[in-house]
This record gives structure tokens, sequence and C-alpha cells, in this order.
């Protein structure tokens, strides 16, 4: 098991090496994060991961480039991974996941479920048809899938290229040499998929990350959204995996990801239909890539929020 594991562990000590290469002083925490978002990224575990630390911009995008850019020419499984940015926020990504995970098939079968956050009760929502936000994230996701086509991301990834006369598609197409000349084509900027909507960047967020219940908002409720929610006690959903790639003696659980949902939306707590379906999904996913990890759990704890700690 840990031989068939070689090629992602010889990945990250590529990558730990090209940021010493760049002098990114990243503190132990964050460099953790970072080998692990990396490793949930090309094992398929996360399509898409938030990067919060590490810096701020614009040295944390010029970092991850050159990050990327150093490491790509050492390591093929680095070749799908993007930087994207919308508005003030910077992600990585993996090309094939996200055409995965934004195609129409996979969104049926997600069965995301959704809180109104402008509603003081904060309940699942029963009828999305009839909300104006949710039909906006529709429109958001279908961009996703346009740009990142299921049938392109086979292609191993290299440069993507714009189309020309569609700015909307994309074409994934095959760099041989592993090598990009010019590290920016390394950034996706999709901050053009918000411009004239209302929706709030968090609320695509939480479909974006891969969470199972994401908050739904409008950008001028900001405010009442975070008030309506401080008013509620949560639960914080934490996702662990272990990994079969280290011997015995060195495994230790490490957070793939971690959640909120109000605990009056989730009385069952890991016993909620859409976290059932949440875990057999990610198991299926650990299933795929078992040469990497061994097992997942999923802790649930109750937090009692104020209006002071609660940040969407």
């Amino acid at each position: 098991m840990a031989a068939a594991a070689g090629p992602y562990k010889e990945m990250l000590e590529v990558v730990n090496a090209c940021a010493a290469r760049i002098r990114w002083r990243l503190r132990p925490a964050s460099k953790r994060r970072l080998l692990n978002d990396i490793l949930f990224l090309c094992t398929g575990l996360r399509p898409v991961v938030l990067v919060d630390y590490g810096g701020t911009m614009p040295q944390l995008q010029e970092n991850l480039c050159g990050l990327l850019y150093h490491a790509r020419q050492e390591t093929s499984i680095l070749n799908p991974l993007r930087v994207m940015i919308i508005r003030d926020m910077l992600y990585l990504i993996h090309v094939k996941g996200l055409a995965e995970h934004a195609s129409p098939n996979a969104r049926s079968q997600q069965g995301l479920a959704f809180v109104d956050l402008e509603k003081r009760c904060c309940n699942l929502l029963t009828t999305i048809e009839e909300n104006d936000t949710v039909l906006e994230l529709v429109s958001i996701q279908d961009q996703f899938a346009a740009k990142f086509p299921v049938d392109l991301s086979d292609v191993r990834p290299g440069i993507t290229k714009q189309m020309s006369g569609n700015p909307q598609s994309t074409v994934v197409a095959e760099c041989t040499d592993n090598h990009v000349e010019d590290r920016t084509l390394l950034v996706v900027d999709l901050s053009s998929f918000l411009e004239n909507t209302q929706i709030a960047l968090p609320s695509l967020n939480g479909w974006l990350l891969g969470y199972p219940v994401t908050y739904l908002f409008r950008n001028a409720s900001s405010e009442a959204a975070i008030q309506n929610l401080s008013r509620q006690s949560l639960h914080i959903y934490r996702v662990y995996v272990c990994g079969s790639y280290r011997s015995a003696g060195e495994r230790r659980e490490e957070e793939l990801m971690s959640f909120s949902v109000p605990c009056g939306a989730s009385t069952k707590r890991d016993e909620e239909v859409w976290a059932r379906s949440f875990i057999a999904r990610m198991n299926e996913k650990l299933r795929r890539c078992s040469q990497v990890w061994a097992s997942i759990r999923l802790e649930v704890e109750v937090f009692q929020s104020q209006s002071q700690v609660i940040v969407l």
C-alpha cells in the first residue's frame, strides 16, 4: 500500500522543497495545511480549497503561482492544479475535479441543502425553486460547468487556453513538457461570474468547497445574515481522514474540512439525510484512492454562537 502511494509522497516532498526554494516562509501549521490541501486535491477528495493562510494578496498569489510553476516541472501529479481568483479570495483548484463537481449530473446527485440566512428561523429550505438566490447560484454553477467541461477534463491539463469567440469556454490543452513559460497562465480569474448578481460570495463558497449545506444570503443582506446566524446554536461538522501512505506509527488524522449548520436545522446530527448522503459520497472518493487514504470520520460538536465570532 505504501509503495502504491509513493508518487504522492514524492510530490509532497517536491512541494516542500519548492516552497523553500522560492523562500515562502510558511509557519509550520500553514505549511502542513498547504501540503494537506494539495494532497486532498490531487487524490480527488476535494475539487477546490480556499487558501486563506500563508500570507495576504498579492504576495500570496505570487507565492502560490511560483510554487506551482517550479513544482510542476518535477512532478506531473500537479499538472491539473490552478490558482483561481474570485474577487478578493484565492483558491487552489483541480481542473478535472472541478469539472466533475460542476457538471449537471454531479449536481443532481449532490442533493445540496440550503439555509436561508435572510430569515430569522434559519431552517432548511423546502422549496428552492421559489428562491431567487438559489436561482442565481444555479446560473453561476452553469457558468462553471461551461468553463470546465467534463468531456475536456480527461486531457492531461497543462495550459488553459481561451477559445476565441466564446469567453465562457476553455480548451484544456496538453502540455507535453510540463513547462509553463508564463506563470500567469496558471491563474484563472472568475470574478466576472459574480457580475450583475446579488448572491454573496460565501454562499457560492458553500457549494464550491464541497459543503453539503450552503448558507444563502445576498450582499445587501450580509449584516442581517450575520445577526441571524449569531442567534443560533450551531453544530460544527468536522471531517477527518487518515492516510494509509504513512507507516502505522506515523499515521494521524488530518482535517479534510469543517462546516456549520444551525442546530435547529440538524437535530439528527450525523443521521440527517444530507449528512448520510455526504458521507457516502466521501467514502466513495476515499475508495477511489485507497492507496493514500485509509479511513474517514465525521465528528459533530455544539457551538454556542456569539455575534463577535461569526464570520461569513
